[in-house]
């Protein structure tokens, strides 16, 4: 076993030993795999994460899987197992690893403001910067990747509340309106949404960048209060709380400090996810938002969960997934978010999965040689 930090450690695993690997079918990862690549190719590597593995150990999988001859699902795998080595991921404290899930809402709009339609979508504000080792105040939490610049001054954003009420208002920085300052929380917290206009046009968002804060779930803010039962706590039963408590409504919301700005993205086929953090489309139950602190984006994930049978017709689930995405909540070794898909009913199935997980990546056999 290879220790590779304080928080987590790699060991060293065969195919065999992942469970439900010889019932999965990860054909579906070619098309992502090409993307990646053609990425990769004209724009700059995605950065590498503290386990070290970097965009260029992760070429020679996706070219050698631009020649393969893919006939069914023993080939996919066939594929991987010629290519990779698995390695199975333990967070030090002992506990297995976690998984939730996310999905691409689709939200009414308006293109113009009145009395129903007053919950403004904002772009990226230009006060807002980026802030790194380089520029970040030594009073300013190193967490924070934004702040706000005035004056030569560089300070932390305005948080959710200050900006609902009213901090941004009047900069033409507008891409819609919402009628649900709830349904926009949601697509706050997902990152993306597919924005329906009364015309029927079709317009995609997906993050441009965030205030800063940490990212606080109202859920557990739920929980501590007893307003909910961990036993049932889904993204559903929160929004009934929500829609039943209308005089709490802002008091919940603006816990979760943070707050995202979005740009807008060419709407592909609709078949095809969201354009996400590594800059491809998402695939529908194939790709993994991780920690991007910690891993690299485009490399593959088995996930394996006993208890998670819902997404797969009852059966355990065990799937190999591409890392595509990143999230605020998630933060650690073995913590995934998968892509559910968009609409409504993928919402119904993202609000719940909240399951323990065995995490396994997948390193292509040039660079596992460093973790073997």
């Amino acid at each position: 076993m290879n220790s590779m930090g304080r928080d987590f450690a790699l060991e060293e695993v065969s195919f065999d030993e992942l469970p439900d690997w010889q019932t999965d079918d990860p054909s579906a990862l070619f098309p992502a795999m090409h993307s990646v690549l053609e990425h990769l190719r004209h724009a700059k590597p995605y950065r590498t994460g503290t386990l070290g593995l970097e965009a260029d150990d992760l070429v020679p999988l996706l070219e050698s899987a631009e020649s393969v001859d893919l006939t069914d699902a023993l080939s996919a795998r066939r594929f991987f197992e010629a290519e990779c080595l698995p390695f199975k991921i333990s967070p030090a404290s002992g506990r297995s690893g976690f998984v939730t899930a996310f999905y691409e809402p689709e939200l009414d709009v308006s293109a113009t403001p009145d009395a129903v339609w007053k919950y403004p979508i904002y772009r990226r504000p230009a006060d807002l910067i980026d802030l790194d080792e380089t520029n970040r105040p030594s009073d300013i939490d190193p967490y924070y990747a934004f702040g706000l610049e005035r004056d030569g001054a560089i300070s932390p954003y305005p948080n959710r509340g200050e900006i609902d009420r009213g901090y941004l208002h009047g900069r033409g920085l507008e891409i819609a309106w919402a009628k649900s300052k709830v349904d926009l929380f949601f697509v706050h917290v997902q990152g993306a949404a597919r924005l329906r206009f009364a015309d029927g046009t079709i317009k995609r968002i997906t993050y441009a960048a965030k205030a800063g804060h940490p990212f606080s779930p109202i859920g557990l803010l739920l929980l501590d209060k007893g307003e909910l039962d961990p036993a049932t706590i889904s993204m559903q039963t929160i929004r009934t709380w929500l829609a039943d408590h209308p005089d709490q409504v802002d008091e919940v919301l603006w816990h979760n400090r943070s707050y995202i700005f979005f740009r807008e993205a060419d709407v592909e086929g609709l078949e095809l996810g969201p354009v996400a953090a590594a800059k491809v489309p998402l695939i529908t139950g194939r790709s993994l938002a991780v920690d991007r602190l910690i891993h690299t984006f485009g490399f593959p994930f088995f996930i394996s969960s006993k208890s998670l049978t819902h997404l797969d017709a009852g059966h355990s689930f065990g799937r190999l997934m591409l890392a595509l995405d990143t999230g605020s909540a998630i933060v650690g070794p073995a913590r995934g978010d998968i892509f559910t898909g968009s609409g409504d009913e993928a919402g119904e199935l993202a609000g719940t999965v909240r399951n323990d997980a065995d995490f396994y990546i997948l390193i292509p056999r040039g660079a596992a040689e460093r973790y073997r």
